[in-house]
């Protein structure tokens, strides 16, 4: 199951931290892998599941993002 997947009972209650970003990244690598497999077979359709995981992940990681805004002088170094 995704790392961003968090039931309702514990939405607004999770901890994000580095490591909670760092393994979703780390899993929507492993899902991109998985899915240009499926895809580079002509297995489009099995990649769908995927797919959905991996939407769902960057939108939490676009969620935290906006959450969290970064000061121009932090993005440029």
């Amino acid at each position: 199951m995704s790392v961003a997947f968090i039931p309702d009972w514990l939405r607004g209650k999770a901890q994000v931290n580095q490591e909670t970003i760092q393994r979703l990244l780390e899993e929507n690598d492993q899902l991109i892998h998985c899915i240009m497999g499926y895809q580079n077979k002509g297995q489009a359709n099995e990649c769908a599941q995927y797919q959905h995981v991996l939407h769902r992940n960057l939108i939490y990681l676009a969620t935290i993002a906006d959450a969290n805004p970064t000061s121009p002088s932090k993005v440029m170094k």
